[in-house]
């Protein structure tokens, strides 16, 4: 089993909605048409968008996006906020997320980020962030919903 962990192409965007399947079931489905290739197009082209792969044999099977935001506090240190975390069913419970997620880390660390914050609302896969070093105790997390759900 051969496992690199790289950033996204562009040709792999079927892939990854594919893999979004499993992140949030109640989402519709995209459809490849010219505005949505244009939004990807856009997001690819954002320095400060990092979309995260893991490839297993020419397979993605797993994914998270990481956001760095220029910030004028912490001696203006910019830090990093990681959403779209999935892994496919198939391959979990291998470590394969936690490697995906130190990957991020790593680059946030070169990107010179202060902090990753990273929100979930499941709270069966707290301890899953927090072996891939996260922690539960520091802040709170409150958000609006602008999509009703």
């Amino acid at each position: 089993m051969s496992e690199i962990i790289r950033y996204i192409q562009k040709h792999e965007l079927k892939e990854l909605l594919d893999l979004y399947k499993y992140l949030n079931k109640d989402d519709p489905d995209l459809i490849e048409d010219v505005e949505l290739k244009k939004l990807w197009q856009e997001i690819l082209e954002d320095p400060n968008q990092h979309y995260f792969v893991v490839d297993v044999d020419g397979k993605l099977v797993s994914s998270c996006v990481m956001v760095v935001i220029k910030n004028l506090t912490r001696s203006a240190s910019p830090y990093a906020i990681i959403e779209s975390v999935v892994t496919h069913p198939d391959y979990r419970k291998r470590g394969i997320g936690t490697r995906l997620l130190k990957k991020a880390q790593e680059i946030a660390r070169e990107k010179g980020c202060y902090k990753i914050m990273l929100l979930t609302g499941r709270k069966e896969v707290i301890p899953f962030y927090e072996n891939a070093g996260f922690e539960c105790k520091s802040k709170t997390g409150l958000i609006i919903r602008f999509d009703g759900r």
